[in-house]
């Protein structure tokens, strides 16, 4: 064979290794699976930009979610399994673990097992690649002051165990509450001391913290808000009692560069019971994704109240393979379900 031949072929096999490798590249290009932006592998260690929630990779972030009921009279319902069944059906980012402060609530000042639950939960909820929200919940308590010593203790053996974990975020004090209770002389300067323990062990951590009348009133926050890097504060609203109006007040908030987070949300009064207000939590949940405002509902319990998303007949694991969990679903989980299906199609 001459010299020139077999350059020619060495040249032609060349070419033809060329060509498959680079079809080879575009039919993986093509069939690789997209990236899924709502988990926190993708969105890792989040950070408060002004009046936005961002990435690592400074994208705005919206997360959406459940929060569980007391841990301390619900905990059967609670595990790595229902937490999954949450996911697949309900397409959420995040879950909220309210663990009750109060004694007289059977919380964990007078519980204090309650955390080795927690831990179970965050726990499952980190390996199904979310966030979880470690919630301080308290309500009847009144005045985070009120256990100040407990939170202390708690958050800084919370923040010391999950201090590499971006997916943690510490929700300090669920709803201060009572005419007596003001931002200014008591739940700031709570969150002035616990801030700083969390940050010991957990620098770049989200911090959420709760504002005066059940998270609701932003004014004396927005005259006086915290010194510190990554907070977000918390509103909560429920569809039948509250409305435009607060909206309003949360976009004056937003004006001023300070970071909401609605960790906690519903469709019924108040109260957590009553009827479903499906309109007016539509214009809510549509106000929330424009904006781009994380949402959690409540609550992931068989309680015998409106809010409740699941019914007695609930246990994980025991979802059916055609229908999934839809048949144990109340009317407020199939309400909710309807409202997560377009953000989880987007």
């Amino acid at each position: 064979m001459s010299k020139k031949k077999t350059k020619t072929i060495f040249i032609s096999i060349a070419i033809l290794v060329a060509l498959a490798a680079i079809a080879g590249g575009v039919i993986f290009f093509m069939t690789r699976p997209p990236v899924d932006k709502s988990t926190a592998s993708y969105n890792g260690q989040l950070r408060v930009d002004g009046a936005r929630i961002v990435n690592q990779h400074n994208e705005e972030v919206q997360l959406v979610g459940i929060s569980t009921h007391g841990i301390q009279w619900y905990s059967k319902l609670y595990d790595a399994t229902s937490i999954k069944e949450l996911k697949d059906e309900f397409g959420i980012s995040i879950f909220r673990v309210a663990m009750y402060v109060n004694p007289d609530d059977n919380g964990y000042v007078a519980n204090p097992s309650l955390k080795d639950k927690l831990y179970e939960l965050v726990d499952a909820t980190i390996e199904l690649d979310m966030y979880a929200i470690i919630d301080w919940h308290i309500l009847n308590d009144n005045n985070p002051q009120t256990y100040k010593k407990e939170a202390l203790e708690f958050f800084d053996e919370v923040s010391a165990k999950y201090a590499e974990s971006p997916n943690v975020i510490y929700e300090i004090c669920n709803e201060p509450n009572g005419k007596d209770i003001t931002w200014k002389d008591h739940i700031k300067p709570y969150a002035e001391e616990v801030i700083p323990k969390i940050r010991e062990h957990a620098p770049n951590s989200l911090i959420i913290v709760g504002t005066p009348d059940w998270s609701k009133d932003l004014v004396p926050v927005g005259k006086e808000p915290l010194s510190f890097d990554n907070v977000a504060y918390a509103l909560h609203f429920y569809s039948g009692s509250h409305n435009v109006t607060l909206r309003k007040r949360m976009d004056a908030f937003r004006e001023k560069n300070l970071a909401l987070f609605v960790s906690e949300c519903g469709a019924t009064d108040s109260t957590g019971d009553g009827k479903l207000y499906e309109e007016a939590f539509t214009r809510w949940k549509d106000y929330l994704n424009e904006k781009k405002i994380s949402w959690v509902y409540w609550s992931f319990s068989n309680k015998d109240e409106a809010s409740a998303i699941v019914n007695k007949k609930y246990k994980p694991g025991k979802a059916d393979e055609e229908t999934g969990i839809d048949s144990y679903l109340t009317e407020s989980g199939q309400m909710l379900k309807r409202a997560l299906k377009p953000t989880t199609e987007e």
